[in-house]
């Protein structure tokens, strides 16, 4: 578990910064719901949850129906391993087109 946190902070962290030229105004919420909000000139444009492989769970799923009430873009990022389960997810709770899924992966190669 402790692994899958220290992930979870490297994605959030390593996304601030990439994703820090397309919007001024990122606010990582760091025991929160979501795990960032996307912002500019005072406008919340988008709210991106990261997610391990072991927190998307239905209760997760329950979460993000409440994040996309507010009418806000979501974006997910799971594990690249995760998209199909994330998707089944989604299409059940009916948010799936309301909801933006990215992946990431860790690939380590060797000489």
């Amino acid at each position: 578990m402790a692994n899958e946190r220290l992930l979870h902070d490297l994605i959030v962290d390593h996304l601030k910064h990439r994703l820090s030229r397309e919007y001024k105004e990122i606010q990582v919420n760091a025991s929160g719901n979501p795990d960032m909000t996307l912002a500019n000139h005072g406008l919340v444009l988008a709210f991106l949850e990261v997610e391990t492989e072991s927190s998307i769970t239905p209760e997760k799923a329950e979460a993000w129906v409440e994040m996309t009430r507010s009418g806000t873009k979501l974006i997910l990022m799971v594990a690249k391993s995760s998209k199909v389960k994330t998707m089944e997810l989604l299409w059940q709770k009916g948010i799936a087109d309301k909801v933006g899924v990215g992946t990431y992966e860790i690939a380590i190669t060797m000489p």
